[in-house]
């Protein structure tokens, strides 16, 4: 069962003693007394009566008849009421009703909305640095206690066969033996970086979800598989005199 409020029941009590009261004084003041055989009437005045019968309409909600006669010379008027209409009454006999329920989200002033969003500082620049710290410290105990794989003394009269350069050029090294030294060296690798530089320009979506970010991950994969693929090839294919070669025939003419 709903729980009536507190200022509900208040309101109710108040007018329904206000509703007795006057109930009470109009039979008093209207209705002789039946055992009287003297004829004495009541000497209410009559805007008195008509006074309370507006009341009790107010209160009740019903429409009541009021008899009242125009006072004659030397006459005292005479009004009539009907006794009060019977009220439907609940458990415990409350007669007062629920007007309405007000739910408590409604009336919330919610003055700022919670944006998805955070501030680069402190939330971005602390994990950031953090990370940072925690690459450095890997390297500075990896590098104590493994030897980089370094070469004998180079000799310029030995050549190594195949020379090969560190395996991060190796995709451009790749590129050479696809193209001329000015288009593998310089245009190709300038027109990739001068893609993904105006990526974010053209692709202004907002969105972290994958599917609404197409233009930007195509960029991103065919940069990224290009590199890969140039690499595998130029460390793993390529032979004495960087020739095509099979590894599993030839062997791997690679070291780090």
């Amino acid at each position: 069962m709903t729980e009536i409020p507190e200022h509900l029941r208040k309101r109710a009590a108040e007018a329904r003693k206000k509703a007795e009261g006057s109930s009470a004084a109009e039979e008093a003041a209207a209705s002789p007394d039946a055992g009287s055989a003297s004829g004495e009437a009541s000497k209410i005045p009559a805007h008195l009566l008509q006074r309370s019968k507006s009341a009790k309409d107010k209160a009740s909600g019903e429409t009541q008849t009021a008899v009242a006669a125009a006072p004659a010379a030397g006459a005292v008027a005479t009004a009539t009421a009907p006794a009060p209409a019977a009220t439907m009454t609940g458990p415990a006999g409350h007669t007062q009703r629920l007007l309405t329920v007000v739910k408590s989200g409604s009336i919330q002033d919610i003055k700022a909305q919670p944006l998805d969003k955070v501030h680069t500082w402190p939330h971005l620049i602390v994990v950031e640095f953090g990370a940072t710290l925690a690459i450095t410290a890997f390297l500075t105990f990896f590098s104590i206690f493994v030897n980089a794989p370094l070469l004998r003394l180079a000799d310029a009269n030995a050549t190594p066969n195949p020379s090969k350069a560190p395996w991060y050029f190796l995709g451009l090294q790749e590129l050479l033996t696809l193209f001329h030294p000015m288009v593998a060296g310089v245009t190709v690798p300038t027109l990739g970086l001068i893609m993904i530089g105006i990526a974010p320009y053209i692709d202004r979506n907002p969105s972290n979800r994958p599917e609404d970010r197409k233009f930007a991950i195509s960029i991103f994969t065919i940069f990224l598989m290009s590199s890969a693929i140039l690499t595998i090839i130029g460390s793993f294919f390529r032979g004495p005199g960087f020739n095509w070669v099979l590894p599993w025939e030839a062997g791997i003419f690679f070291d780090l």
